[in-house]
């Protein structure tokens, strides 16, 4: 399963290369043009299926996902180690990882509870708190299997669950690169490009790139989205809601969305039939920003799956809203 694949696949930002490779046999048959810029980005270019070339679109979903890099060792065999992304401090003790591309083992260990002063249980966890074994026994032995600069991922697979529910890591953005995949299968009126960009998680770096080289009139983000519908959030606080359709943007940290596209989406779901709902929060960010700014800038919105427990080494989102939001994206390109 294409989904699948693509969630299983070790790709933090800055090392995409297992994703991306993915991706492009995926793309192939589909597309125009493929092709790969000095960031990493992926770029297919999809012609009109008319002679009036039409609006210039970019469909974003970035493939990197947050994890770790490897900053150095400890005289005992354990490893130092940073973020790549934003993680939860409070959630990595325990974690199991793959530490680069040969997927060595290794688990984030901390001191025991049992010999934590009052102090140390009540304050945050830091990275200098924690360590990352991979089972050896000295600083010599460890450097055998891990070199510095190496990224590690958490080593959760997918799997289903419930009634219509997936878990698994990575979801903050494949759903959203299964979404354009699928989406790319079909033909449209607009000059439509797609791209696949690199390091979202540290800062939309490829995607400045990509927005300039492109420089479309309109651009749509397609992202895993922040959902906090557990009992102990007050309903006007869950922000999105597993089930209840793709998220619609009203802004972010990085970008206003543009009412105009945004009333075009929801009524492309209106008339197709398709759940959706607002995204009823401004905290984040994401690629619409970058391809905002870039160049002359251009017009955005984002269209977004409901994601539980996003950035942490274990997600939950419901096959029915990564359905419907594919759908919505479709539908809403064939009206361009």
């Amino acid at each position: 399963m294409l989904l699948e694949r693509l969630c299983n696949a070790s790709s933090p930002s800055g090392y995409e290369g297992e994703v991306r490779e993915i991706i492009k046999k995926e793309v192939a048959p589909y597309v125009d043009e493929i092709k790969v810029d000095t960031m990493g980005n992926i770029i297919v270019h999809k012609k009109p299926d008319c002679e009036d070339k039409g609006i210039k679109v970019i469909v974003d979903a970035h493939m990197d996902e947050v994890g770790f890099i490897i900053t150095g060792f400890n005289e005992d065999g354990t490893l130092k180690f940073r973020a790549l992304g934003g993680i939860n401090n409070k959630i990595i003790p325990s974690k199991v990882l793959y530490i680069g591309d040969k997927k060595v083992p290794g688990v984030i260990g901390v001191k025991p509870i049992h010999l934590q002063s009052s102090e140390e249980r009540n304050k945050n966890l830091y990275y200098d708190d924690c360590v990352i074994d991979i089972g050896a026994d000295c600083k010599a032995q460890a450097k055998q299997h891990v070199s510095l600069g190496d990224y590690a991922v958490f080593d959760t697979l997918y799997g289903e669950f419930g009634e219509g529910l997936i878990k698994g890591k990575a979801f903050d953005d494949r759903m959203g690169c299964y979404v354009l995949i699928e989406a790319l299968k079909e033909n449209y009126h607009c000059d439509l490009y797609g791209v696949f960009n690199v390091q979202e998680e540290i800062g939309e770096r490829g995607a400045f790139i990509a927005a300039y080289n492109v420089k479309a009139d309109i651009g749509i983000a397609l992202e895993g989205t922040i959902c906090a519908d557990m009992p102990n959030v007050a309903a006007p606080f869950r922000v999105t809601e597993i089930g209840k359709g793709p998220a619609i943007s009203i802004m972010d940290r990085t970008s206003i969305f543009n009412d105009d596209i945004a009333e075009d989406i929801i009524n492309t779901a209106k008339s197709k039939d398709i759940p959706y709902q607002r995204r009823r929060a401004i905290a984040g960010g994401n690629d619409a920003g970058a391809i905002h700014m870039s160049g002359e800038g251009a017009k955005i919105a984002t269209i977004s799956v409901p994601c539980r427990y996003i950035h942490s080494s274990l997600s939950v989102a419901s096959l029915s809203d990564i359905e419907n939001t594919k759908n919505l994206l479709i539908e809403y390109l064939k009206t361009l």
